[in-house]
């Protein structure tokens, strides 16, 4: 086999590696399906709960700003969804609080979102 043969196999890896750069994971707790492009998990305080979502949603042409939108929207939108099922409040969510991180499947055309933001009750609701 040529020289050239055997680096551009070696390098084919490298390459494919590049293009499908996964967002950061801020949890090791199992996730749970919301909806076809979100997963989620809560991890439970006594202030309230930290969510974690990724989201993922095919582009063909990848645009990052309408992706980080739906992301954070499906993250708080979730939030308050938990709370009412556990017959709670909570305090608006603070969007500077949210950590978003993103990643880019090339090959498959899915853009990635993951994100998490800590969510507080609102004790002032309780009766």
């Amino acid at each position: 086999m040529p020289f050239k043969t055997r680096i551009s196999l070696c390098l084919l890896p490298l390459t494919v590696a590049a293009c499908t750069a996964g967002p950061v994971s801020y949890t090791d707790l199992p996730m749970t399906r919301y909806d076809p492009d979100t997963t989620y998990a809560v991890e439970n305080s006594a202030q309230g709960f930290t969510l974690t979502i990724e989201y993922a949603r095919y582009q063909f042409v990848p645009e990052s700003r309408p992706v980080l939108s739906a992301c954070k929207q499906a993250l708080t939108a979730l939030a308050y969804d938990l709370a009412e099922q556990r017959g709670r409040k909570i305090l608006p969510i603070n969007e500077q609080r949210i950590r978003t991180s993103f990643g880019r499947n090339a090959f498959g055309g899915m853009t990635l979102c993951s994100a998490t933001v800590p969510v507080q009750w609102d004790e002032s609701a309780v009766k």
